[in-house]
């Protein structure tokens, strides 16, 4: 089986994918280079599933993410069929030789800067941080910056895999950090073999994942019957987000997380009365919790 991933080696997406069940056996791991690429790549049958990050416990959603998978045209074209929960450990890592009162500047992907924003304002006041495509392209970068004495947040395993220096481990400004990632494949397929048996009661073992909008998102009270629908069957909300449409200041989509599974008849009908309010309503994929 080939499995996609955010990448390259040695980022937490890699080791959620690693940590997998879905990874026993036979198995590709491929490396790709954005969020939203890795859902294309699924969505395209390049790979069979792929994993991207979607939400942290500190800094919240991932908006490369959430945008692909509400927006754009890729998100169309593959469904979510699972989830992992990553717990997360933060390392501030150096070249050889770099001491904390060296550091000019601190790499990382914009959620890991985030998580150790306090960190960062304690240990290192005023230094710039800058964004990276992945924890482990910023540790590369400082790696390769031998003239400059930059410092990168990132995991134990990317400063081995580029001979750098711990500095600091566990930056994170708070512990019990975890990230969760979704496993999306092509529409219509099943990789894991996780479908859903049916049945008359909503499936606890079950997420399913909505995105929902409407013109009446300007009315007073809109929001309420919308998620009415919902609560009056019965049915937990597990998550809900906002996202900009991007098309003008004031209009937003929702994406929601339900326990239970779309073919449950109370998640169905909640679906269903969702469009009475909504211009879309749009299943993203039912698959197995993490929790």
């Amino acid at each position: 089986m080939r499995l996609g991933y955010f990448g390259p080696a040695g980022t937490f997406t890699h080791a959620a994918l690693l940590a997998s069940s879905h990874a026993a056996g036979e198995v590709e791991a491929i490396p790709l280079p954005t969020e939203r690429e890795t859902i294309l790549a699924a969505g395209a049958g390049t790979v069979d599933a792929a994993l991207v990050p979607i939400e942290n416990s500190l800094e919240g959603g991932v908006n490369a993410t959430l945008d692909t998978l509400a927006l754009d045209e890729a998100g169309t074209s593959v469904r979510i069929v699972g989830e992992e929960v990553l717990p997360i450990s933060l390392a501030l890592i150096v070249r050889a030789g770099v001491a904390l009162a060296d550091i000019d500047a601190v790499f990382s992907h914009p959620q890991p800067l985030g998580q150790c924003r306090r960190y960062l304002a304690e240990a290192l006041p005023g230094r710039r941080a800058v964004a990276a495509t992945s924890t482990v392209e910023a540790v590369r970068s400082v790696a390769e910056a031998t003239d400059a004495p930059h410092a990168a947040i990132g995991t134990a395993a990317a400063a081995g895999l580029y001979g750098c220096r711990i500095l600091a481990e566990g930056i994170e400004d708070e512990h019990g950090n975890e990230t969760r990632f979704l496993w999306v494949a092509p529409a219509g397929s099943d990789p894991f073999g996780t479908a859903h048996a049916g049945g008359d009661t909503v499936a606890p073992g079950f997420k399913t994942s909505i995105v929902f909008h409407g013109a009446g998102d300007a009315t007073p009270g809109w929001l309420v019957d919308c998620l009415s629908e919902i609560a009056s069957r019965g049915i937990n909300l597990t998550r809900i987000e906002s996202r900009p449409l991007k098309r003008q200041l004031g209009h937003y989509l929702f994406l929601a997380d339900l326990q239970g599974h779309e073919d449950d008849p109370q998640v169905a009908e909640a679906i269903e009365r969702l469009h009475v309010h909504c211009e879309v309503v749009r299943v993203l994929g039912s698959y197995p919790s993490a929790a």
